[in-house]
């Protein structure tokens, strides 16, 4: 049987019994995407990854965010937008019914349908309050696909006490993300902890001997506990869709 290169000619194969359903969400992987000029938004990418695509808007126009998102939308697809700048999300809200600003995550969404819900708990925590932007970038993101979150914020190592006192959150959830700055050891301190995964987030927060979150990236990648997996620098969003990936696997 050729490949088909259509929606609608997939659909008819199914109809008409030449394919199963397995094999029609195989060829749908590789169905081209939205082309709108200045982007390509590719609609198939929650059947190939189990996320949509995020948009990132730094850098973006208005204009160029709502052709995405109107797109996006009209293919029934879910909004997830990060690095809004205000003025951005203000008008973006006005535009849309039913957009979301959160704004100290700095990010926009828009639910188009239900997601599916994972039974696992991901615990996202902060070492200091100046953390809270990165930490609540990887939380709505993370809701956003699906899943159970919880909050442990400002319980850096300065005083270990706060962190002790989260010790049943820690042992309930599936996954952990830590965002820290300085010299960024909270990570390694809570992988001593659990058994769950922790995913490091560096943050740019610190002194000028933190060069940007530099030092606390060198700190997480030579964790000496086990179990520590690092992302970039002030990466929220990466964190939590690699923990959406972890916590799906069950």
């Amino acid at each position: 049987m050729p490949e088909s290169s259509s929606l609608a000619e997939i659909l008819a194969l199914v109809r008409d019994g030449a394919i199963s359903v397995e094999e029609a969400l195989e060829r749908l992987r590789h169905l081209p995407a939205i082309e709108l000029g200045h982007s390509v938004i590719d609609t198939h990418r929650p059947l190939r990854t189990g996320a949509g695509e995020i948009i990132y808007c730094a850098g973006k126009t208005t204009e160029q965010v709502a052709d995405i998102i109107a797109s996006m939308r009209d293919a029934g697809q879910n909004v997830l937008g990060t690095r809004v700048p205000p003025e951005m999300a203000e008008a973006l809200c006005a535009r849309f019914e039913g957009l979301e600003h959160h704004a100290l995550a700095r990010t926009i969404s828009l639910k188009v349908h239900e997601v599916e819900r994972k039974s696992g708990m991901v615990l996202v925590c902060c070492a200091g309050t100046s953390d809270l932007p990165v930490a609540e970038e990887a939380a709505v993101t993370l809701r956003e696909l699906g899943n159970e979150v919880e909050t442990a914020h400002d319980i850096g190592v300065a005083g270990l006490h706060r962190l002790f006192a989260r010790h049943d959150q820690l042992m309930r959830a599936r996954v952990i993300i830590v965002a820290a700055g300085m010299e960024g050891a909270l990570p390694s301190v809570v992988a001593g902890l659990v058994s769950a995964p922790v995913i490091a987030v560096p943050t740019s927060v610190g002194y000028g001997a933190s060069f940007g979150g530099v030092a606390a990236l060198l700190g997480m990648l030579n964790s000496c506990a086990g179990g520590v997996g690092v992302v970039n620098i002030d990466n929220g969003v990466g964190a939590a869709v690699l923990a959406n990936a972890i916590n799906a696997l069950r």
